[in-house]
């Protein structure tokens, strides 16, 4: 693509912006967004999303680092999504190459184009947004006038099949690690050293994987043999934590959009990590250990966003929000305080066991929504073996008092496929829904609908279940058949999850190295937004596969030994293998493991090895 100034994009993109979809995706001037001069600014971060702007833009985490990184008076960050598919067709029609939105400069003009790595079918708009940079693909291919290529998020924590295309990954939490890795590329710039001497560095902050220093070897069966080390760096790559919540950043005039978008309100992070132990959930293991923030800082934090942002609608967010030590008492401030101003709350994350009909009634009292929970597996015994730790008598008794309350509406989270699953697992499933239903009719609720949706399980990196295979794809779209037509009744909706995304999900969660090339010729054979359903790509993946002579049996439907290397060994969570392999054991012995809060350490290592001290607030 020919070269083009910040001015000449703008006025070509204002010329042909009314006639694409949701222009406001791209107009970068809403309310609360900050535009730095580039002349009094030393280093220039474009913070790149791989996904539409309303979805991007839902994401706390982006929310987080754009401001963050725009507190410091030398640094600059501005944003960049995936174009969707008509704006990238106009783009690519007046050669206009992936501008950020704040100044419509050129990302390749930056000196960092960071992406957050939220979701595996999400790698291929990666590379379809540096191609339509107009940045080389590779590493190996891009030199000084390009910007460094970074990324995190939770699949950085096996991001193998991205690692020639990224120079650096940042594990962990980067509130204090992206300031510090920003101040290392400011002072190259002002004495530039060698590639290597400057990635050197790079390794020294904690978090920071660079792939180029690690070499991968195979075996002739196509499993890893070893992941050798360069001896100038870290054998293994620790995650960043920060280990105060109070302390840490957070942006209290966050931008307010000009469009709806995914989750269209304030978000209030109330605390981090689960200690809840769920053997399937990746997040549970990444983002421990728990820390809260106290009900202090939430309520200054709540004030300044009602002041700064003009939503109507708090959301209280964490991977469960009901086990904030002091949830009841911030709900009942924030409502006492902002109610007459029409401001509600709403909390994302209920679990069965710790459901309060009369906390629920309270955030309701100014917007009434549905409920959802999520007993995830059908009967107790499978319950058990993901540790999920709800019991059926839970999901009745939180349900009748929901209908007593006046819902009507409920919805039931379930996955499929699970290890050891079987058909009274799935039986289970419909005899859940049916109880709820009846429970419904029985206490005179009108209207009752229970919405049951089922995703596939996909076997995560650094979980009790890394080792497992995932269900063959038949198998999986059998058991949608059959809990479709099992559930037939006009009180219940049955959604379920495309197999063969989730299928494609499997192969790179538990993919190395070699799907590199995979996802390259993928992208160049016109995949992007696999992640959704109308634009996924399914047979044009299974061919850059077998073209490239990879089978993705191989990946997603292989049982791993404890004594394999896997594609992320080097990488540590900061939950250790012992523990995982025991959470494996326990759960093949259909044993629970109790919440560390309440009763001994359990031993996964997140505190005793890190030196880590948890202060509850509570």
């Amino acid at each position: 693509m020919s070269a083009k100034t910040a001015a000449e994009i703008r006025k070509q993109v204002e010329r042909f912006l009314p006639k694409v979809l949701k222009p406001s995706r791209y107009l970068g001037s809403e309310w609360n967004s900050e535009r730095k001069d580039w002349e009094l600014t030393r280093v220039h971060m474009a913070f790149a999303f791989p996904d539409v702007y309303e979805v991007g833009m839902s994401h706390l985490g982006t929310r987080i680092l754009y401001h963050l990184v725009n507190s410091y008076e030398n640094f600059l960050c501005e944003r960049v999504f995936a174009p969707w598919l008509d704006m990238e067709e106009k783009m690519r029609e007046r050669e206009i190459p992936l501008y950020a939105l704040e100044s419509y400069r050129p990302v390749k003009d930056f000196d960092v184009l960071g992406f957050t790595l939220q979701y595996e079918m999400s790698f291929s708009n990666i590379l379809n947004m540096l191609e339509l940079a107009g940045i080389p693909l590779r590493t190996k291919d891009r030199g000084p006038q390009h910007p460094w290529i970074i990324a995190g998020g939770p699949c950085a924590y096996n991001p193998e099949p991205l690692a020639p295309f990224v120079d650096f990954f940042m594990l962990g939490e980067s509130e204090e690690t992206l300031p510090e890795l920003l101040k290392l590329i400011e002072k190259q710039k002002e004495n530039p050293v060698a590639r290597e001497e400057f990635l050197l560095k790079v390794t020294q902050i904690e978090g920071a994987y660079v792939p180029e220093f690690y070499e991968v070897h195979y075996q002739e069966d196509g499993r890893i043999k070893k992941i050798e080390a360069d001896p100038r760096v870290p054998q293994t790559i620790e995650k960043a934590i920060v280990r105060d919540l109070d302390g840490a950043f957070y942006p209290t005039n966050p931008i307010v959009p000009y469009m709806e978008i995914v989750h269209d309100r304030m978000m209030l992070e109330v605390m981090r990590g689960c200690s809840r132990g769920c053997r399937f959930c990746q997040a549970g293991m990444l983002y421990r250990p728990v820390r809260e923030r106290s009900p202090e800082t939430l309520l200054r934090h709540a004030e300044e966003l009602v002041k700064s942002t003009g939503y109507e609608e708090i959301s209280l967010t964490s991977l469960s929000t009901g086990d904030y030590t002091c949830i009841q008492p911030v709900v009942r401030s924030i409502l006492d305080k902002y109610s007459e101003d029409k401001v509600s709350v709403s909390l994302p994350s209920l679990r069965l066991d710790s459901f309060d009909v009369k906390l629920a009634e309270e955030v309701q009292k100014v917007r009434k929504s549905g409920l959802t929970f999520a007993p995830e597996a059908g009967t107790q015994r499978l319950r058990d073996v993901i540790n999920k730790g709800v019991t059926e008598e839970n999901l009745l008794q939180a349900t009748e008092s929901a209908f007593k309350a006046g819902w009507s509406t409920i919805k039931l989270y379930f996955m499929i496929g699970l290890p050891t699953e079987t058909q009274e697992d799935l039986n289970g499933i419909v005899s859940m829904a049916k109880k709820v239903v009846e429970l419904g009719t029985r206490m005179g609720r009108r209207n009752v609908t229970v919405t049951v949706s089922t995703s596939s399980f996909v076997p995560k990196s650094h979980t009790p279940f890394q080792w497992e295979p995932q269900e063959g794809m038949a198998s999986l779209e059998q058991k949608q058949k059959y809990l479709r037509e099992k559930l037939r009744d006009r009180r219940i909706k049955y959604n379920y999850h495309d197999v063969k995304t989730s299928y494609l999900e499997a192969v790179f969660a538990k993919g190395d190295r070699r799907l590199a090339d995979v996802l390259e010729r993928a992208v160049k054979e016109g995949c992007k937004f696999d992640g959704w359903s109308e634009h996924f790509k399914y047979e044009t993946w299974l061919q850059s596969l077998e073209e490239l002579g990879l089978d993705p049996h191989f990946y997603a439907n292989r049982a791993m030994d404890y004594d394999d290397v896997l594609p992320w060994n080097h990488l540590a969570s900061g939950v250790s293998k012992r523990y995982l392999v025991g959470e494996h054991h326990q759960a093949l012995k259909e044993i629970t493991t109790k919440d560390c809060r309440y009763i001994d350490c359990t031993g996964c290592g997140i505190c005793t090895d890190r030196g880590i001290q948890i202060d509850l607030k509570g």
